[in-house]
């Protein structure tokens, strides 16, 4: 089975629908490791592609924040201010959708998928330490992951942890090759707001049978979602960042 793995789309019709063009033919079943909405200024359209296209996902913190599962006193005012105009957009039957969204990490087929750590949803994968207690309780020897909105992840094999990259700003793609005798937690980068220093939109393809991993990166109309966040109100830096990919 090929898996379209989706990340972090942040409410961003754009770049979502730059990745599904690009990623035409390569999958089978599409998979989603949270934050459907938040910061982006499309967040109907984007759960009611969701619900039509999406075989398994988890929620995010922006998606818990956007229904009230998800104290906003936690969030920087520019995020808080985002979740407000989010909760106030959404439809009813998005909403309900979004607040019955399961808490990762969440099992499928022989891997899983979680927002943040395996161990709590909501926090970051970036320092061996977090990383390292994640790998230390994984079900699986292959989960995916987002939150960092950062492509590529960490391997662990004969005792350590290797940071995984993404194709880097020259190339569209790159592949990993699963070693059976590793463990790994693989994040497919974000698809809405990037922030590994490239703009582009991220995505990956994990191939069960082959056990390999296609980190991809895509092109879109970052201009066109400018536009969008800024006749909507959102904050300013929500449309600035999106051009630097941070």
């Amino acid at each position: 089975m090929r898996y379209l793995i989706l990340s972090d789309i942040h409410a961003n019709w754009e770049a979502l629908e730059a990745v599904l063009w690009s990623a035409a033919g390569l999958y089978e079943q599409t998979i989603c490791c949270g934050d459907l909405i938040g910061y982006g200024p499309e967040p109907n359209l984007v759960v009611e592609w969701v619900r039509a296209n999406v075989k398994r996902q988890v929620r995010g913190n922006h998606d818990k924040a956007a229904v009230g599962l998800e104290n906003l006193e936690w969030f920087n005012p520019v995020a808080k201010t985002a979740a407000e105009w989010t909760a106030n957009e959404l439809t009813a039957e998005n909403r309900e959708y979004v607040k019955q969204l399961p808490k990762g990490p969440l099992e499928v087929e022989s891997f899983q998928i979680a927002h943040g750590s395996p161990l709590d949803e909501d926090e970051y994968l970036f320092g061996t330490v977090e990383v390292g207690q994640a790998f230390a309780y994984l079900e699986r020897d292959v989960t995916f992951f987002g939150h960092t909105h950062v492509q590529g992840g960490f391997a662990l094999g004969g005792g350590r942890i290797r940071v995984l990259a993404g194709p880097g700003r020259e190339r569209t793609y790159s592949v990993l090759d699963l070693d059976p005798d590793d463990a790994y937690l693989i994040n497919p980068g974000a698809v809405g707001q990037p922030r590994d220093a490239d703009p582009r939109a991220a995505y990956a393809v994990y191939d069960t049978d082959l056990r390999l991993v296609e980190y991809h990166r895509q092109e879109y109309d970052v201009a066109a979602v400018q536009d969008k966040i800024r006749r909507a109100g959102l904050p300013d830096l929500l449309a600035t960042r999106l051009a630097l990919g941070h």
